[in-house]
């Protein structure tokens, strides 16, 4: 709405036939006038700034305080630059321009933005000002994202079905042939360098087995098969499963497991392979008597199963591609081991969370959602939770 077609600007263009009793009602009207339109701004997802010419703060909404962490008695007057950084605001405003840019923010929280900058007719007091329209694209960022890491892993499917025939069988067959040579060096009863040779190629044939294998489970998944089960009893399954290589490597794991746990819809097996790649990875980045601690707690929304170790961590490098295929830190490792947790997870209605320090630890969070609503319309027996869920186990 122009100035000149506005409410104010009729009541300038009468004032001086107005009495006292008009000028009150006309002024009530501009109170709720302004009223009206605050709420309106405030409820606006977006960010609204008002800037003068200078780049100054004149006026910001509810969303904009939000998505910039400002506090509104302290930022009036200040420079839009504080807030939102990396563009030559006063250039662009005395060019008058419209603009539209793409920025990432660090406080109070990470995001990606988008900030569209449009001159108005008249500012405040009759001076030349901007709106600056602030939209939060972090979700839309990540979904963006999702979908071309999908994509990936689509390629990566349509070329899986030849690396299984192209590798498995050629592999299958040095395995057995390799066997048979051993079989008749070992018949000689002569142990030479050849029968040392023929037992390193065999164990990295092996080795090359297993990189097929995890590479097709972690892009050809099976379908979870759905049962209810006790999420506790997996983990302490998971754990057994390890056990002997724990101890072989004196860590400690403790465990502290939630003692009122519903039952939950999942594929145990699964479950129990995601579990099992998370704790084989911390123990292979802790030294000699580091320490494993496992905890499930339990939300309004969602179990939680986390893991946390004192080994070497992670920089924010290596986090940032902790899930991509055959990225891995390790000598040994396949790079794939995380990448087929996230997809059980994600397959099963999850997600999971890294946080990881250089040099202190790193901690893998699993959630996954509750669905009590279908759990009691199910005739059941005795609670599975009642089955001993104690906290501060050790194995």
């Amino acid at each position: 709405m122009s100035l000149r077609n506005s409410f104010l600007n009729k009541l300038l263009g009468r004032i001086e036939r107005l009495g006292p009793s008009e000028i009150q009602n006309y002024l009530q009207r501009l109170a709720q006038e302004k009223g009206f339109l605050e709420t309106v701004f405030n409820a606006l997802q977006e960010g609204i700034l008002v800037v003068d010419v200078r780049g100054k703060v004149l006026y910001g909404n509810q969303s904009a305080e939000r998505l910039l962490g400002i506090d509104w008695e302290k930022a009036l007057g200040k420079s839009i630059s504080r807030y939102l950084p990396d563009v030559d605001w006063p250039s662009l405003f005395v060019s008058g321009q419209i603009f539209s840019r793409d920025l990432q923010i660090t406080y109070p929280e990470a995001r990606y933005l988008n900030c569209s900058s449009v001159p108005l007719e008249k500012g405040p007091e009759g001076t030349e000002a901007f709106v600056v329209i602030v939209y939060d694209m972090t979700a839309n960022r990540e979904k963006t994202l999702e979908m071309i890491e999908s994509e990936k892993l689509n390629a990566l499917t349509l070329l899986a079905a030849g690396v299984a025939h192209e590798l498995g069988n050629p592999l299958n067959s040095l395995q057995i042939h390799t066997e048979l040579l051993q079989r008749e060096l070992a018949r000689k009863k002569t142990k030479t360098a050849v029968s040392e040779s023929l037992a390193a190629i065999r164990s990295e044939l092996q080795r090359l087995d297993v990189i097929v294998n995890q590479f097709l489970r972690a892009i050809r998944p099976a379908p979870p098969d759905l049962s209810w089960t006790v999420l506790n009893e997996i983990v302490r399954d998971a754990v057994l499963f390890l056990t002997p290589q724990m101890e072989n490597r004196d860590v400690l794991v403790e465990m502290e497991l939630a003692k009122v746990m519903p039952p939950v819809r999942a594929d145990r097996d699964q479950l129990r392979q995601a579990f099992f790649n998370v704790m084989k990875n911390s123990l292979e980045a802790m030294d000699r008597g580091g320490i494993l601690q496992v905890r499930t707690e339990l939300s309004d929304s969602h179990f939680l199963i986390s893991f946390q170790d004192n080994g070497s961590g992670m920089s924010v490098g290596e986090m940032g591609r902790a899930f991509e295929p055959y990225f891995t830190t390790k000598q040994a490792g396949t790079g794939l081991g995380l990448l087929v947790v996230r997809r059980i997870v994600r397959e099963h209605g999850g997600e999971i969370q890294l946080e990881s320090r250089e040099g202190k630890g790193t901690t893998v969070r699993i959630l996954l959602p509750r669905s009590e609503r279908r759990v009691r319309l199910l005739p059941m027996g005795p609670d599975p939770a009642d089955s001993g869920e104690t906290s501060g186990e050790r194995a």
